[in-house]
């Protein structure tokens, strides 16, 4: 799909094409921070390869056209997302609203455990849904450099840590069952956030406690 998209505002002669792609189109075992210029230097986590390969190919496509045709693309990379509005379906969701989600309907339910995937031992960076477009816009505004720019936060947690305070701000009073025969992913996330903020300047502005609140209300109000 992005192929076509970015082939079509080529030939229909679009100023500017602002692709946004993934953060898991870096390597496994990307040294942390991860920095832009690291992309290439491996294989990406085994689960997630096929969708951040594919989605890496539109940054060498847009670097291509830039060459040859003088085409204006840029190309994004956000760290995971999250905030109000988001995918909360157990089948689909990411680490926040899937932990959400068990918190909230185990202190409705009356239940004494939830259980989590994984060793809850790897980190994760995420970047509020509203910097993230606050990002997006301010490359589109400012940006014009065929180099690639991560758009995150610039911090970690670990995701047993993320399932405590989830807990906490829920108030949920039982029990977390850590599931080991699921898989962790890739082992730590932390985007360098340097270049985003010299190039057009951007910075997250949502402390990370505030923004899980507004989430988890978020999905209390949706249910």
């Amino acid at each position: 799909m992005g192929i076509q998209l970015i082939e079509q505002a080529r030939q229909l002669d679009i100023e500017k094409f602002v692709c946004v792609g993934t953060i898991c189109a870096y390597p496994k075992f990307t040294p942390v921070p991860f920095k832009e210029d690291d992309l290439w230097n491996g294989y990406p986590e085994e689960t997630n390869a096929p969708y951040g390969l594919a989605k890496k190919m539109l940054l060498v496509q847009l670097q291509a056209y830039r060459q040859q045709y003088g085409f204006n693309g840029i190309y994004l990379l956000p760290v995971n997302l999250y905030g109000p509005g988001d995918n909360f379906d157990p089948e689909f969701s990411h680490v926040i609203p899937a932990i959400i989600k068990k918190f909230v309907d185990a202190k409705r339910s009356g239940d004494k455990k939830v259980v989590a995937w994984g060793t809850g031992e790897v980190t994760r960076e995420f970047l509020y849904v509203e910097d993230a477009a606050e990002g997006i816009v301010l490359a589109t505004e400012r940006y014009n450099n065929p180099a690639p720019v991560n758009l995150g936060a610039g911090q970690e947690i670990k995701v047993k840590d993320l399932a405590y305070l989830i807990k906490e701000l829920v108030g949920f009073q039982g029990e977390i069952e850590w599931d080991t025969s699921q898989p962790d992913g890739q082992p730590r996330r932390r985007l360098d956030t340097s270049r985003a903020k010299e190039e057009f300047g951007f910075e997250s502005k949502m402390s990370f406690e505030e923004g899980l609140a507004n989430t988890i209300a978020g999905y209390e109000r949706h249910k």
